[in-house]
């Protein structure tokens, strides 16, 4: 998987997967409370951030979590745990740095804000069972959860603010990224299209590759081509005589965009054999690709470069933070993470 690009991703995801794990974790503290305190049993460390815990059950719910959100039509291939594994580990490292910097800042969670989210967990699961049952058990963690991630959501904010972006920056940003404000190519087609069905036998096939050879004698001497799609193809366009109206490069088989590249204005194609069917085409424009003036689109070149430098800072201000911090790992499948 990608690695994060910013602060935002870090919180966003640990977010998802901790609120998913809130009715469990909850559920099983509550039916595991000792009547008396002294009874509490200290949880099994994971790793220690500045001496802010981290436990091995948080660990283990995210990391279980993870796999189940990455891997839930296959299974993990060798060596994909350990990544995942490191992941999850930065993840809750930098959640853990993230924290102690909304302390360290004085940041309060957003009272209204969680309340408003707590209201959408109660309609949300109004008709569940469980929730009827386990709700007074549940909620208080899940208001932690909840104030917890909107911490995270107000100091990455303050970590990504940047100085004001002047339009001779925007210029500049323009200049040196010319291919995001291009207007790809554009290409005109009409096309004729023999249906065939992917699990037909070979003498379907050859049927239909001996009409499209046909249509195409009468094409190459002088027939009409949306009088012929009209009464023969099997393509949607069918109604407007083949006309597909432009299409973009990448939009097409890449065994149609081959032919295409090499094909001349006007010209029909031999027949094509594709998935769907034995297809004939006809190029009618070709408009090339067209770099957008920057008038045109100032505002989003002003909002790339926006994103672009916020996230940069977000990430430096982590770093930062990263490597002040004290790091230690517990568990020894982890010891080779205790780096950043």
């Amino acid at each position: 998987m990608r690695r994060r690009e910013g602060v935002s991703c870090c919180s966003a995801l640990v977010s998802i997967l901790c609120l998913g794990m809130i009715l469990v974790k909850a559920a099983g503290a509550a039916d595991s409370l000792p009547e008396n305190r002294a009874q509490v049993q200290v949880e099994p460390v994971f790793a220690k951030v500045n001496g802010r815990v981290i436990t091995m059950r948080e660990f283990e719910a995210l990391y279980v979590a993870a796999v189940r959100q990455r891997f839930y039509h296959g299974k993990m291939q060798e060596g994909q745990a350990e990544a995942v594994r490191k992941e999850v580990t930065d993840q809750l490292i930098e959640r853990a740095l993230l924290l102690e910097e909304a302390d360290r800042l004085g940041l309060k969670p957003d009272a209204a804000k969680i309340e408003q989210e707590v209201a959408g967990y109660e309609s949300r699961y109004a008709s569940s069972p469980r929730w009827k049952e386990q709700r007074e058990k549940l909620l208080p963690g899940l208001r932690e959860q909840l104030a917890r991630q909107n911490l995270l959501e107000q100091v990455e904010k303050i970590q990504r603010e940047i100085p004001a972006i002047t339009k001779d920056e925007v210029r500049a940003y323009y200049d040196q990224h010319n291919e995001l404000f291009t207007e790809p190519e554009k290409l005109r087609l009409s096309v004729i299209l023999l249906k065939v069905a992917p699990s037909a036998q070979t003498p379907e096939w050859d049927s239909a590759r001996a009409e499209a050879q046909e249509i195409y004698l009468q094409l190459t001497r002088g027939a009409d081509f949306a009088k012929l799609a009209r009464a023969r193809s099997g393509d949607a366009s069918a109604d407007q005589g083949g006309n597909l109206g432009y299409v973009h490069r990448g939009m097409l088989p890449e065994g149609i965009q081959n032919h295409i590249d090499k094909a001349q204005l006007g010209v029909v194609s031999e027949p094509i054999t594709t998935l769907e069917g034995v297809v004939l085409f006809r190029l009618d424009e070709r408009v090339m690709p067209k770099l957008r003036e920057f008038k045109d689109v100032e505002a989003r070149a002003r909002e790339l470069l926006m994103r672009e430098r916020q996230i940069q800072a977000g990430k430096e201000s982590l770093a930062r933070l990263r490597t002040a911090a004290t790091i230690e790992i517990a568990t020894p499948q982890a010891k080779d993470d205790k780096k950043p």
